[in-house]
């Protein structure tokens, strides 16, 4: 019997569901924050209070990364602290923020304050600090060649709420390491310079980031750059944006809807960049955290600036 001309749009109506719904679903799933591709989070890059406090004495050293101040007025005990992260780095044809990569010079300063490859590292900082140089800290090591380092979650506000042991004043002098240049591995996977970066400008495989302020990005110079703007087809995230207000970092479903709205593809290779590759860093370690392969520009704007050679964008 053929269909009438009530039934005849139902049927067509239940062909079209049968293909129409399961179509949307897969495109949904595709939109979605929570299933954005991407590669296996690094949860050991992150580490709570919880979890630091279950960590053996002997098998870890805590860095604070903090002023010199702050230290004195209440650290985690046994912290060790490294507040200036400029200690390692070295200044080339007025370029600023080139970290050191002296073997020598590096074994000598970490042997002093107990650091060596063989134990966990744990860094933290202010999370009020609008540099974060926790960050920077966490990248340095990685470029030195440590495999066992992690950003403790939220700072020493963190521990603090989490009811941890609080230790005022200096800091004892940690047992020496017996690290020597030869356990000092450069790891070249971890950083980028101008001569990458221009010869990968147009290629689809990387993603350039700029984690400067967005006064920066379109041009403001308030570091002393000799020109401003940005690295041409390079996005903006500015990084406070992958933390909470208390200095945590946001959820993996915001995490993940944050890059998508950037146009970031999961088999792209990310490059960040900011003024003196401080910044940035702490967008290297997001990006870490989130499974990405990803490099930081130490260098940086000051480094990209300075050369009349390499091309710039002003929007």
């Amino acid at each position: 019997m053929k269909p009438d001309i009530t039934s005849a749009p139902l049927i067509l109506s239940r062909k079209i569901r049968g293909v129409f719904w399961p179509v949307l679903g897969l495109v949904l799933m595709g939109l979605s924050p929570n299933h954005y591709p991407q590669t296996e989070v690094n949860t050991k890059l992150l580490i709570t209070p919880k979890t630091l406090k279950n960590i053996p004495l002997e098998q870890r050293v805590v860095i604070d990364a903090r002023s010199k101040f702050k230290f004195l007025m209440g650290h985690i005990p046994g912290a060790v602290n490294l507040n200036d992260w400029r200690e390692f780095t070295s200044k080339k044809n007025e370029i600023k923020g080139l970290l050191i990569e002296d073997k020598t010079f590096i074994a000598n300063r970490l042997a002093k304050v107990g650091i060596n490859p063989q134990i966990s590292i744990v860094i933290y900082s202010d999370p009020e600090n609008p540099w974060r140089t926790d960050g920077r800290f966490f990248w340095m090591f990685e470029r030195y060649g440590f495999a066992n380092v992690a950003i403790l979650d939220g700072g020493f506000d963190a521990w603090k709420e989490s009811g941890g042991t609080i230790e005022t004043g200096f800091q004892k002098d940690p047992n020496p390491s017996k690290i020597t240049q030869k356990d000092i591995n450069l790891n070249s996977e971890v950083i980028a310079d101008k001569y990458l970066i221009n010869k990968i400008l147009s290629d689809n495989n990387y993603m350039l980031i700029d984690n400067r302020t967005q006064k920066e990005y379109h041009g403001a110079i308030p570091y002393g750059s000799p020109r401003g703007g940005h690295i041409p087809n390079a996005m903006h995230i500015h990084w406070p944006d992958f933390f909470n207000k208390d200095g945590t970092l946001k959820s993996k479903p915001d995490l993940s809807s944050l890059i998508q709205k950037a146009g970031i593809q999961p088999n792209q290779e990310i490059i960040v960049y900011c003024t003196g590759g401080v910044r940035s860093a702490m967008a290297y370690f997001v990006f870490r955290y989130l499974g990405f392969k990803v490099r930081n520009y130490d260098g940086s704007w000051w480094d990209w600036s300075h050369d009349p050679n390499l091309p710039i964008e002003i929007s």
